[in-house]
């Protein structure tokens, strides 16, 4: 993934910087080391050579602080051997925050995940040919049997640690996610299509009651800032 950096939204505008997301850097560390701070992200869209660019709006720095590299995880109780070797791999994947009349989508993480029995939202691993609007937008399908309609991106979320993937691989594993918000028009009781994946159930969710779920901690801190009651604006607006 290459990262390009522009203050000014407009479609077209030209970038300030074009950086290579190296393993395990979040995108807001590479943006400070450009000299900008990032604000929010724009579109990630794969181009012809088919490598994924996420372009995002940035301004310069004003003494900001570097900000910290969260240190990099690894699965409970695992046990590295002596000159053990962990497959390095970073994976790209797209989800959706969907809301409906019925509440917010939600999916529960099944026995091929680390994070069994806690929730999080619909999406999966974007596929070397394909879209990210494309991806988000089959995976929610595959996980929850619902339509969507996808809004504007989000969010940018990175993890890092070492641990054994469902295929039982040793791995120094980094996890980019862009998240769209979503509407569904026409909810239904939610199905897990893809069955024998990482996900085990799916529901709706009054939106009111999203804490009533057990989250994984990056879901429960994205939600916590999508919708949380905002102060309300001071006489200047």
């Amino acid at each position: 993934m290459r990262v390009l950096g522009t203050t000014d939204p407009a479609p077209g505008s030209p970038p300030v910087f074009d950086a290579a997301l190296g393993h395990g850097v979040d995108p807001a560390l590479l943006t400070h080391d450009q000299g900008y701070v990032l604000v929010r992200p724009l579109e990630a869209v794969r181009e012809e050579d088919l490598e994924l660019r996420l372009r995002v709006l940035v301004r310069p720095l004003a003494g900001e602080p570097r900000p910290r590299q969260p240190p990099r995880g690894r699965d409970a109780g695992l046990a590295l051997a002596p000159g053990a070797r962990p497959e390095v791999r970073q994976r790209f994947a797209a989800y959706a925050v969907v809301v409906s009349e019925r509440g917010l989508l939600a999916t529960e993480y099944s026995d091929q995940t680390a994070a069994q029995g806690r929730w999080g939202m619909p999406g999966g691993g974007i596929d070397a040919d394909e879209q990210p609007v494309d991806a988000v937008r089959r995976e929610v399908l595959e996980e929850t049997a619902q339509q969507v309609e996808l809004g504007e991106l989000v969010a940018v979320q990175s993890s890092h640690w070492v641990g054994r993937s469902p295929r039982g691989t040793l791995e120094d594993f980094q996890a980019v996610r862009l998240v769209y918000r979503a509407d569904c028009p026409v909810p239904s009781e939610p199905e897990v299509l893809d069955r024998g994946g990482t996900t085990a159930a799916a529901r709706w969710v009054p939106v009111a009651a999203w804490r009533s779920l057990s989250w994984t901690h990056n879901w429960e801190q994205l939600l916590a800032e999508l919708f949380s009651p905002r102060p309300p604006a001071g006489p200047d607006g």
